[in-house]
């Protein structure tokens, strides 16, 4: 059922259709609903009785249709209904051709970048479709399209390279959904169901590859004196370790988040996966890594800059480091490998540990009585694995 918006007598006004980021169902009045997806995307939504049926009838999302536009289309569906006929199939049948698929994705991606945060991932949800879609149904009409056609996009990548197969997967399928709201088809979602033509993927394929904390120490030991080039990206490495953080937050982490003499890391909350700030306690080893880098710190921000001192490296730079080691695992994994070893050979509370990792505490209650981040306390566990990576 939709959500509760404005009374259907306090009908929507343009302002207010620009200004609204909640999700949920808005009704202007007669059966026309503006609605907000999660994603911040928004379109109309016309719900009408056809021909004895309870119907809802996309009419585009609000780039395409204003709301006076939406309003014009709601009455002239609305009295088409009235009459007897069926205003899905009317419009279906006067709407120009269904655009190919490259030409939807492309609508999709352009009505959807803005509520992106990241807009590097915003390009890379085009890409993937690009690259892994186009090539066989990129060119076919949307209204064409089958689950064949699916399975044989998905079916060369779907193990070599599951995750990026997944995401193909839910990314062709929001165009699809998208090409049905618009009035482009009718019926099920061509992605829906097509696993059951795919083999059954390794369910260890969808959590980052981490390396048994037994096998940290050594590795700790090669990056520390094997390697001969890439001193910044080596130095970037053992500080994500021995802090248990996120690729992106050690490669974007800047001087002024810094307190030398605390002996803290606070990450912003804009930059936190949980959107809350987090506070880092840096060990001895954490400290003499950021003195190490500021041999090298010039007008830039950062800690560990890229080439450009004014831009941080490739997100792909420690994947590139393990497989150049003959490595198989992940830069993400190695948090796993703290958790592991914290859970198995020391005595702290779990929350401790999930603390430190800058985990969501998923018990409501729990989450409202805990105050404090207990700072000290990690702090404490931090130096504990400091000094076992360290062995």
């Amino acid at each position: 059922m939709p959500k509760t918006g404005p009374h259907p007598d306090k009908a929507l006004t343009a302002i207010g259709v620009n200004r609204q980021s909640k999700p949920g169902w808005y009704a202007d009045g007669n059966g026309l609903y503006l609605v907000v997806d999660k994603s911040g995307a928004k379109r109309w939504m016309l719900r009408l009785m056809v021909q004895g049926r309870r119907r809802d009838m996309g009419l585009g999302g609000i780039s395409l249709v204003s709301l006076a536009e939406a309003r014009e289309l709601a009455l002239k569906y609305r009295k088409i209904a009235r009459q007897g006929g069926d205003p899905i199939e009317e419009r279906r049948k006067e709407r120009l051709t269904a655009p190919i698929f490259s030409e939807a994705a492309q609508t999709v991606f352009e009505e959807n970048k803005s509520t992106w945060k990241n807009p590097k991932h915003a390009q890379q949800w085009f890409n993937t479709l690009q690259t892994y879609a186009f090539p066989h149904i990129g060119s076919r009409q949307v209204d064409q399209i089958q689950t064949s056609d699916i399975l044989k996009v998905l079916s060369p990548i779907w193990l070599e390279k599951a995750e990026t197969a997944r995401r193909v997967r839910q990314r062709m399928s929001t165009v699809f959904d998208w090409a049905k709201t618009a009035g482009f088809r009718s019926g099920d979602n061509p992605v829906d169901g097509v696993e059951k033509g795919l083999p059954k993927q390794n369910s260890k394929d969808k959590h980052h590859a981490a390396m048994p904390y037994q096998e940290v120490p050594a590795f700790v030991a090669r990056i520390r004196t094997e390697q001969k080039k890439g001193l910044v990206a080596r130095l970037a490495l053992e500080f994500l370790i021995l802090t248990a953080t996120r690729t992106s937050e050690v490669l974007k982490s800047e001087w002024v988040e810094v307190d030398l003499d605390q002996r803290l890391w606070i990450i912003p909350a804009e930059r936190m996966k949980a959107k809350r700030e987090h506070r880092v306690p840096l060990c001895d080893r954490s400290i003499e890594i950021l003195k190490l880098a500021e041999g090298f710190r010039s007008s830039g921000d950062l800690i560990f800059p890229g080439q450009k001192i004014d831009r941080p490296m490739s997100n792909m730079v420690f994947l590139t480091m393990l497989k150049r080691m003959d490595v198989p695992f992940t830069a993400h994994g190695f948090r796993s490998s703290f958790r592991d070893w914290a859970a198995e050979t020391t005595a702290y509370p779990r929350e401790i540990a999930e603390m430190a990792l800058a985990h969501t505490i998923q018990n409501k209650v729990e989450a409202a009585y805990r105050r404090s981040d207990l700072l000290e306390r990690r702090r404490t566990m931090m130096d504990d694995w400091s000094a076992y990576i360290s062995i």
